[in-house]
């Protein structure tokens, strides 16, 4: 499901790490070897490239490449290089600190990942911080989006396949009362989200949809426009379907006037090697163009070079 493409023969972490040293001296930094290298690096080896780089050149890879390169290229090449759980404390951070209802990274991020992975975010983003992520969306996100962010971030959800059926079946009349109700930010609705294993919450909404003649995320729509209501729906596609949910997002930082290059290089950096290549599949099914043709068509430079290198284009 991952687009990345790492060579069947690595070279040496000491090669890497001297080849993107000379990328970043002389005259004029060699972008293209930076991507070459960086771009077709999995997660473990840029660890290890980041590592023996410091320890070679007493200076951090990320400072040497935010001295050379700068814009959305240098954004890409950051977030890329980031340990995973890295990424999305430093993604979080900004989330929190910048956080408008319309914001959807906390969600991305607690809903898309494993138990242990948003649990290994925590953990960096206290190592990089020095605080915890709970705390900071308290401190910036206020009222019934402060009660439903924080348990969210929280969970360490059970990740197996087993369900209750009589518990989905229980909670889908919960679900569907309060949301009868308008109670949209109620203790229950947030419990269920914020708890449940997502094979439980999936045998939930499926009951639910059975039962009530209609998906949660179409009642939840009672008012287009409320980002609360948004929210819950994003959560819901996060849960269920993430590929379909990130395709959204993707399909729109590109579409109309202008690109949103920061959706776009998130989403992208953040699911190389997890599940780009689904997102790729359904961008091409919806859109009926794929999906590297899109971002060459709306990104340029070496920026678009190392989107391209990260979606698995030869």
């Amino acid at each position: 499901m991952a687009t990345l493409k790492v060579p069947a023969t690595v070279p040496s972490v000491a090669d890497d790490c001297e080849q993107l040293r000379k990328a970043f001296q002389g005259w004029g930094t060699n972008e293209a070897l930076i991507i070459s290298i960086l771009g077709h690096r999995d997660a473990a080896q840029r660890r290890a490239i980041r590592r023996a780089y410091a320890e070679t050149y007493g200076e951090e890879l990320l400072r040497s490449i935010t001295d050379e390169i700068s814009g959305d290229f240098e954004r890409a090449v950051i977030l890329w290089t980031l340990d995973p759980a890295e990424r999305d404390a430093v993604l979080a951070n900004e989330a929190a600190r910048k956080w408008q209802p319309g914001n959807r990274v906390l969600v991305e991020i607690a809903c898309t990942r494993g138990s242990a992975q948003l649990f290994a975010v925590r953990q960096a983003y206290h190592e990089r911080f020095k605080r915890s992520l709970e705390e900071d969306i308290a401190a910036h996100v206020k009222g019934d989006f402060r009660k439903l962010l924080v348990p969210l971030v929280s969970a360490y959800r059970y990740d197996g396949p087993e369900v209750n059926t009589r518990l989905a079946h229980s909670e889908a009349k919960i679900l569907h009362e309060k949301i009868h109700h308008k109670a949209y930010s109620d203790d229950e609705i947030i419990r269920i989200l914020t708890t449940r294993s997502k094979a439980q919450l999936l045998a939930t909404f499926n009951y639910y949809n059975d039962a009530f003649g209609h998906p949660i995320n179409k009642d939840l729509k009672a008012d287009p426009k409320d980002e609360y209501l948004k929210t819950l729906r994003a959560i819901i596609r996060c849960l269920t379907c993430p590929d379909r949910y990130f395709e959204k997002v993707v399909r729109q930082a590109i579409a109309g006037l202008g690109t949103d290059e920061s959706s776009l290089t998130r989403v992208i950096t953040t699911r190389a090697e997890v599940d780009l290549k689904l997102i790729k599949e359904a961008y091409q099914k919806r859109n009926s163009v794929p999906l590297e043709r899109a971002v060459a068509g709306d990104t340029s430079g070496d920026y678009e070079s190392m989107l391209l290198a990260l979606l698995g284009q030869e």
